[in-house]
């Protein structure tokens, strides 16, 4: 590691959430708050989606719903979740979906570093 400061910016990351709504409305109360909770850390909605469709063979069954979060760092992500005021929203989002997947990507600026070493 050469210890440059590049190497210690905080990454922004991405966390792209892809679910089924469960049968309750424990997803509608999290949603409720879950935007001031996001805020708090520098989080950011970027996008929603609705499943349009699934081209090709997905490799795992589509959900229904898509959120992606910007998030300025890691760091920050790790402290929303780690929050004690929101001890009690996190279980609203786990009881209030199905089939949850929670995926993180770091941003990057062009594909080159995907590249690297294949």
């Amino acid at each position: 590691m050469s210890g440059s400061s590049e190497n210690l910016k905080p990454t922004t990351l991405y966390a792209l959430n892809l679910f089924d709504l469960a049968d309750n409305d424990l997803y509608r109360r999290y949603s409720r708050r879950s935007a001031e909770a996001v805020g708090k850390y520098g989080g950011k909605v970027v996008a929603l989606g609705k499943l349009a469709g699934v081209e090709g063979d997905a490799g795992t069954p589509p959900r229904a719903a898509m959120i992606l979060v910007q998030w300025p760092s890691r760091e920050a992500f790790d402290a929303f979740l780690e929050d004690p005021e929101h001890r009690d929203l996190h279980p609203l989002r786990e009881g209030g979906t199905r089939n949850y997947l929670w995926w993180l990507y770091d941003r990057l600026e062009d594909l080159r570093p995907l590249f690297e070493g294949a």
